[in-house]
């Protein structure tokens, strides 16, 4: 078997940068939709939902409020940082700088199903070969 040309294997780096682009800002829009949690999590801790019931039903405590807010914040924070990461990834790749970095977004990548799974996946595939890993040792020339 021959062995691909360099130029297929710097394509399809270029291709893995753009699509960490990419599912980097499905990650951050996706961790947007915990927001709702913080601010239902404020409004408890700040007692703005004390009437909001009907009937007798019992009414959540403000410490409860406060959990639910730093949980949201937290889970906000993870997906945001997660997703800074993948564009931090993007452009190494793209400079073919940081190979073990790469490499552990990628697989951090893996957890955000489908399409993080699928481009980490790949990404690992490209980066375990032996010419890709030389081209990362290399000097740019960029």
């Amino acid at each position: 078997m021959t062995e691909p040309a360099p130029s297929q294997d710097l394509e399809h780096l270029r291709l893995l940068s753009v699509f960490h682009y990419v599912v980097a800002g499905i990650t951050a829009l996706f961790f947007c939709f915990p927001l709702i949690h913080v601010a239902l999590g404020i409004m408890m801790a700040a007692g703005a939902m004390d009437g909001a019931g009907h009937g007798s039903g019992s009414v959540p405590p403000r410490a409860f409020g406060v959990i639910f807010a730093a949980l949201g914040c937290a889970v906000v924070a993870a997906g945001w940082t997660l997703a800074g990461l993948m564009v931090a990834a993007g452009r190494c790749l793209a400079r073919r700088r940081r190979h073990l970095f790469c490499m552990i977004v990628a697989g951090l990548t893996c957890m955000m199903m489908p399409f993080g799974t699928v481009l980490g996946v790949f990404t690992l595939v490209v980066l375990l070969k032996p010419q890709v890993k030389a081209l990362f040792d290399a000097p740019a020339t960029s």
